[in-house]
């Protein structure tokens, strides 16, 4: 069975379309048609990330001018790291207003880019396969008294969890926990009377 994506790393694009500083205008319009990108991250020798050059920023009128990388780039960028959650990458472009993060390892090394269509993949994992990990992950971990009868059904990423509980206290932490799993829209109970 495949590790379903809990981390940036399993979804980033890479290899990368990086730009050093010094590269020309000319270049960065080149790359990004070439490779159909909207953003390419600025790195230095090292490969470390100095700032961002987006389509905008190539925009004539833009003020003000430049025509290298380092002149027309915004910096410092905004970068997550690849061990970060989905969620945190998601948060991070939706506070900051972004489409696209430039993804660095430990040493702050670009590794890849992770962009709002990357994050939205990880609710293409199969029903089936969300199923078995709530029954695995937290139904089998939080339910395990006698009389606890908890079945899972998940129809196109909402799931319902049904049957009996002795205990109804845990039901918040439950959809808490089923929440929490990559690919999941909602949590539904429908607990026999």
């Amino acid at each position: 069975m495949n590790r379903p994506p809990h981390f940036v790393s399993d979804v980033m694009s890479h290899p990368v379309v990086a730009v050093l500083r010094g590269a020309a205008f000319k270049e960065m319009v080149e790359a990004m048609a070439r490779w159909k990108v909207g953003m390419m991250p600025v790195i230095d020798a090292e490969r470390r990330v100095v700032g961002v050059v987006s389509e905008a920023d190539l925009l004539p009128g833009k003020e003000p001018g430049g025509s290298t990388a380092e002149e027309l780039m915004s910096s410092p960028a905004v970068t997550i790291h690849e061990d970060a959650t989905l969620a945190q990458a998601a948060r991070t472009m939706a506070v900051q207003h972004l489409k696209s993060l430039p993804v660095v390892d430990a040493a702050g090394r670009i590794s890849g880019v992770v962009s709002r269509s990357d994050l939205l993949k990880v609710f293409l994992r199969p029903d089936e396969d969300l199923a078995a990990e709530i029954r695995r992950e937290v139904v089998k971990r939080l339910f395990p008294e006698p009389g606890a009868e908890v079945h899972v059904r998940v129809d196109n990423g909402v799931v319902t969890l049904s049957g009996t509980l002795p205990d109804t206290r845990l039901i918040p932490v439950a959809t808490r926990l089923v929440r929490a799993v990559p690919g999941v829209v909602d949590v539904e109970w429908a607990l026999d009377d």
